[in-house]
């Protein structure tokens, strides 16, 4: 099972898409409605996971503040309100569509932006930093950003959204912490290294792939009465994260050195996206299923710019240096 699960992690480009076909099939010819229960457990296995090898200490080691600096003004002061614009600009008359794609702009770092560093040779630490301060930030400020800037297009019940979020984000973050404590003190910390923290990441796949599914069933007629929704929630998408790249890779070029460089790109192009996900299927009523399909969509943006960005890394910031004799 676990083999399996890790195969179809790093197969993320084939089945994210496969979920969504599979989904959007079984909402044409089934019932979707009972498939909202699936929500809230399909959530949990989604976050957990992830959040079982999170290490909140790294928020307090220093030596890269210039990296998490530069990278959450770009999470923060930047890429929330070209999302903002481009959902005016694109989607005037569909506030749900609007909406996805705030909330996709509001969650950065995923347990992805560890691995894509690592894929492209950055610097880890930096990027694990960026993970747990982008995730708490993002919890904290995206209730305020969409009251603020989607308040008076979509219902937003404050409350509702910071329950979600406790839910969603810090139930999930102390449950791995202690869970990795405990597991830690049982077994030691080089066996929890090996042996019990790979473990958890690939269930996470589980729960997107689920979450994935569930939106597009839950949107399935909705696309087949008008199939060019899908083109239309497309562009603003490819415009979002082609700035993002844009500007991630000009200020790092400019400010950073090479290793901290790659890690302020991935922690700022890779969204949160199962996070924001389950915001919007879990919070937002009406506006639901509309802005559960374009962070669904995001997910192939996502996946498929990251694998072609890392081959691009040596082009962008030169190569990484060779490993030290016997370090």
């Amino acid at each position: 099972m676990l083999a399996l699960l890790m195969k179809i992690n790093k197969n993320l480009i084939l089945a994210i898409p496969m979920a969504m076909v599979l989904g959007f099939g079984f909402g044409l010819l089934a019932p979707v409605g009972w498939l909202k229960s699936l929500i809230v457990p399909l959530t949990f296995l989604m976050v957990y996971p992830m959040m079982v090898n999170l290490k909140l200490s790294k928020v307090l080691e220093g030596g890269d503040l210039k990296a998490q600096a530069l990278a959450q003004a770009i999470n923060f002061a930047l890429i929330p309100f070209v999302a903002y614009a481009l959902g005016k600009a694109f989607f005037p008359e569909q506030p749900a569509y609007a909406l996805g794609l705030l909330l996709a702009a509001l969650l950065p770092t995923s347990g992805m932006t560890i691995s894509w560093t690592g894929f492209a040779k950055g610097n880890l630490g930096a990027a694990v930093k960026m993970t747990v301060l982008g995730l708490v930030l993002g919890a904290l400020a995206t209730p305020l950003y969409v009251r603020w800037l989607m308040g008076a297009e979509v219902p937003v019940d404050m409350g509702a959204v910071f329950m979600q979020i406790v839910v969603i984000v810090f139930l999930p973050m102390l449950a791995g912490h202690y869970t990795q404590k405990w597991l830690v003190a049982r077994h030691g910390q080089a066996a929890y290294h090996k042996e019990w923290g790979p473990r958890f990441p690939p269930f996470s796949t589980l729960g997107v792939l689920g979450i994935v599914f569930v939106a597009l069933a839950l949107k399935a007629k909705d696309l087949v009465a008008q199939p060019g929704e899908l083109i239309v929630v497309l562009i603003p998408l490819l415009c979002l994260y082609a700035i993002n790249y844009v500007v991630s890779t000009v200020v790092a070029r400019s400010l950073l050195p090479r290793g901290d460089a790659i890690a302020l790109v991935f922690g700022t192009v890779m969204r949160n996206l199962s996070i924001a996900l389950a915001l919007a299927m879990n919070v937002f009523g009406a506006s639901s299923s509309g802005a559960a399909l374009v962070i669904a969509l995001a997910y192939i943006l996502q996946v498929q710019s990251a694998a072609w960005y890392v081959k691009l890394t040596d082009r962008f910031f030169g190569p990484a240096a060779p490993a030290k004799a016997g370090g």
